[in-house]
């Protein structure tokens, strides 16, 4: 059970490190798009403003969560030596985050965007543990 906390703790914490470096290198790479439009996001939700969301940079978001999800199910697994109870656990939190998150900007991104990203999480998060495959017990020693 230890290790089934500490792979669910883990994968949450490798999420978020994935999911915010990732933004920052986007952020980096393209600070007259990308990182324009998310510093744009931030003030009409701070200020309660109007925002238009760019499609584009919504797509990226997408992407970068099924990645970031698979990754962070895969890592879960190989901690926790098992890939059911973890990732559906880790899959469930990063729900109950994400909603809190979606909720907060719901008025500055589209209706199928904060379905479609909500909706992943728990399957990517259940293909990244799927893809760790544990060993079968080993067979006994042949006798000599």
């Amino acid at each position: 059970m230890v290790r089934i906390i500490l792979g669910v703790v883990a994968g949450f914490i490798a999420w978020s490190i994935l999911w915010i470096g990732g933004e920052e290198v986007l952020r980096m790479l393209s600070p007259g798009w990308y990182g324009a439009h998310q510093l744009e996001a931030e003030k009409a939700m701070f200020n309660r403003s109007e925002f238009t969301s760019d499609t584009t940079i919504l797509m990226i978001s997408l992407i970068r969560s099924i990645i970031t999800s698979i990754v962070s199910g895969y890592l879960a697994a190989v901690i926790a030596g098992e890939n059911n109870r973890t990732a559906l656990i880790l899959g469930a939190l990063l729900l109950a985050f994400g909603l809190m998150v979606q909720i907060m900007a719901w008025n500055y991104m589209p209706v199928w965007y904060h379905a479609i990203f909500l909706i992943l999480l728990i399957p990517m998060t259940l293909l990244g543990a799927k893809l760790k495959t544990f060993p079968a017990a080993a067979p006994p020693p042949a006798e000599a």
